[in-house]
């Protein structure tokens, strides 16, 4: 790993660090100089990840039209992104804009499982023969009630 990818991803962890502490100013700061710096030295994977988390970071210290932003630029790279939609879905919300925001949170629910609540089904412990058995939310295009995908998933 070179020296200028061993400061992103150190100035990455930092960045994770304040978003974990409810530091989403601060976090959103950092993260949009590794956004613009990755522009520049692209790492050797994509930046989803590290595009998703600056939105969050925004919606999470009100800064809506940005979150706005980047989630849409996200769903341009990647439209089946869940949670990119998810979270424009409730940004879209949260500025008023509920009749835009319905087919992010459907495509969100279609694509990720995250339902009303906005969030996968949390893990549910079993107590079946042998011990306590994670039961794991339903896999993308499985129905939650069979084994069968969903009509006109591949």
């Amino acid at each position: 790993m070179t020296t200028s990818e061993t400061g992103m991803a150190e100035r990455y962890q930092r960045a994770r660090g304040l978003f974990e502490h409810g530091e989403f100013q601060a976090a959103a700061e950092e993260l949009s100089q590794l956004v613009d710096t990755s522009a520049y030295e692209p790492p050797l994977h994509g930046t989803t990840e590290l595009r998703l988390l600056l939105a969050r970071s925004y919606f999470h210290s009100a800064q809506l039209s940005r979150a706005e932003t980047v989630t849409r630029a996200i769903l341009v790279d990647d439209p089946d992104e869940a949670y990119a939609n998810l979270l424009l879905g409730r940004t879209l919300q949260r500025q008023g804009r509920a009749a835009e925001a319905k087919p992010h949170l459907v495509m969100a629910e279609l694509l990720g499982g995250y339902g009303d609540e906005g969030r996968l089904p949390p893990v549910v412990s079993d107590e079946g023969v042998g011990g306590v058995v994670d039961v794991e939310p339903p896999a993308r295009g499985v129905d939650r009630g069979t084994d069968e995908p969903h009509p006109g998933t591949p």
